[in-house]
């Protein structure tokens, strides 16, 4: 046994997490490779080639990398839990008219879990992934942290990680940048990983069409909801559309309509099976609704707050002053900005440190309701 622990690796296939094992090996823990099968192509319909963390190539380039450098590999197959919550969680969320995020969804609550508990079975301290984040303890607190390379910063996707789960976590990659791993791959000769292409794609829709993968998952769903209203934000019905589920706020491509100006989904109306449309002006909003938090540097907020609150995965976020009340957020923007998408998370961050996170419940335009408070009270 290593003086510096056991660790479990979560091992994709990829240059990262392969990067992120070679290192802790390097540094003298004893570590174990696991490579988590959550979806198979054959089940999604999709007529893409197999690609990605799920597939047969990257599971073998994962267990080749561990036997070379003398660690065990595992796969863990998890289909059925990531099934049975993450795809149903998209499925539901996209009926309910919201916009879902299955890899914060996955990274929080399928994988890390899983991972502990194997790590348990295996007798292993600690568990270890390739992203790029870092984890610090103060104040009896896990904090993280934005990873050193901002263009690959990937601490919006972990604001879902329990503190006992932070307890246990090792992010190797939190000091390094992409160009430093990938000169650190070269010139330990790993030119495969090198040269690996990396997806972006949700693993279980491959060919990036989710409207597809709605309606092959629930039968007679294009039947049932085709022919709702396209409205103006003022109720002026201008055109028909496909189904609710099949837009996301702030869309404007794929529309199927033409106005004589550039129009955006401003509003799912799931009830009503409307989708309401505006100018990039009326898609801007000043406050919302957080709720379902997890907390990260501070146990609960006291006072209000101010902060950098980012309301999607590629935002660079804006200052926003937060307000906790129970499990909710209450967030005021200083200025509106565009697609905020109930469904999608919001992340606060105090410079570099995550606050906490959770799921956007709603959005509002501060003006809008003191204007309705006004006329009621007159």
């Amino acid at each position: 046994m290593s003086k510096k622990g056991r660790v479990l690796v979560a091992m994709s296939g990829g240059i990262d997490s392969s990067l992120a094992a070679v290192l802790l090996h390097e540094q003298g823990y004893e570590v174990i490779g696991m490579t988590m099968k959550t979806w198979d192509y054959a089940s999604s319909g999709s007529s893409k080639k197999e690609t990605g963390c799920c597939s047969l190539d990257s599971i073998n380039d994962a267990r080749n990398l561990a036997v070379n450098l003398g660690f065990p590999h595992y796969i863990l197959d998890i289909r059925e839990e990531f099934g049975d919550y993450v795809i149903d969680h998209f499925t539901d969320e996209y009926l309910a008219g919201r916009t879902p995020n299955p890899c914060v969804l996955c990274n929080t609550h399928i994988k890390w879990d899983s991972l502990l508990r194997r790590a348990d079975k295996l007798g292993c301290d600690y568990i270890a992934t390739g992203h790029y984040a870092k984890v610090r303890e103060e104040n009896g607190r896990f904090v993280i942290s934005r990873g050193k390379d901002l263009n690959k910063d990937q601490s919006y996707a972990l604001w879902g990680v329990s503190q006992e789960s932070l307890s246990r976590t090792i992010l190797p990659l939190g000091d390094l940048t992409k160009p430093e791993i990938r000169k650190m791959a070269e010139d330990k000769g790993f030119y495969e990983l090198v040269n690996k292409s990396e997806s972006y794609e949700i693993c279980f829709v491959p060919d990036n069409d989710y409207r597809g993968f709605l309606k092959r998952r629930v039968e007679g769903l294009e039947e049932e909801v085709k022919g709702g209203e396209f409205v103006l934000e003022d109720g002026t019905v201008v055109g028909t559309h496909e189904g609710y589920p099949f837009y996301t706020v702030g869309q404007r491509k794929g529309l199927g309509i033409a106005l004589g100006y550039p129009v955006y989904v401003t509003e799912i109306q799931k009830d009503k099976n409307r989708v309401v449309l505006g100018t990039f002006d009326e898609l801007s909003r000043d406050g919302m609704y957080v709720k379902n938090l997890v907390m990260s540097k501070y146990t609960a907020l006291n006072d209000r707050l101010d902060t950098v609150t980012k309301v999607r995965y590629n935002d660079d976020g804006a200052p926003a002053v937060i307000e906790q009340v129970g499990d909710t957020m209450k967030v005021f923007f200083g200025n509106g900005i565009p697609a905020i998408a109930p469904g999608q998370a919001a992340v606060f961050y105090e410079g570099d440190d995550v606050i906490g996170g959770g799921w956007i419940h709603s959005s509002f335009n501060q003006q809008k309701i003191k204007n309705e408070a006004l006329s009621n009270s007159i």
